[in-house]
């Protein structure tokens, strides 16, 4: 029970509060070095906040050996390997969440086309983004997906010719 307690104050001062969040972190990992949701935010500290994709990585790593099927864990786990250009890790991963019972279709439909997207494959992003937007559970990440779609749409129209003056 302490464990949780020492995420959920970590998971409270995230991400404004650093060296509150890397205590309590600290805590909730020495009564339990095995709480998924303590290493994937840790791995989030790494990868969101750090940038140091690298020691990210270990984190969710173990964070996924500890719990398989985590519903959370591989969301950020895919950000932190697109955003390191590991594309190929993060298409296994993609794949392997897909298959997660429980897990937000529409948020790992998302990265998917975030990967695409990152492949400069635009138009299958696209496509994936709108089956994204099916399962879209609420009206604020709908909106969310319809504006990352537009904004697709302005990298893929072709510049207009201007007319030649007579």
């Amino acid at each position: 029970m302490t464990t949780n307690k020492y995420y959920f104050q970590a998971l409270d001062n995230f991400p404004y509060n650093l060296e509150e969040t890397m205590q309590a972190l600290n805590y909730a990992l020495s009564y339990d070095d095995h709480n998924a949701e303590s290493l994937c935010l840790l791995g989030r500290v790494y990868s969101e906040m750090l940038q140091d994709y690298e020691t990210a990585k270990s984190y969710f790593q173990e964070a996924m050996q500890v719990k398989l099927d985590s519903v959370s864990t591989p969301l950020f786990y895919i950000d932190c390997l697109l955003n390191n250009e590991d594309y190929e890790e993060a298409k296994k991963l993609i794949d392997y969440a897909e298959k997660i019972k429980g897990i937000d279709k529409s948020r790992i439909l998302y990265r998917k086309a975030i990967f695409f997207e990152k492949q400069e494959q635009l138009k299958k992003a696209l496509k994936i983004l709108e089956k994204s937007r099916k399962k879209a559970p609420n009206k604020n990440y709908l909106d969310f997906i319809t504006e990352r779609i537009d904004f697709i749409k302005t990298k893929i129209e072709k510049p207009k010719k201007k007319k030649s003056q007579k």
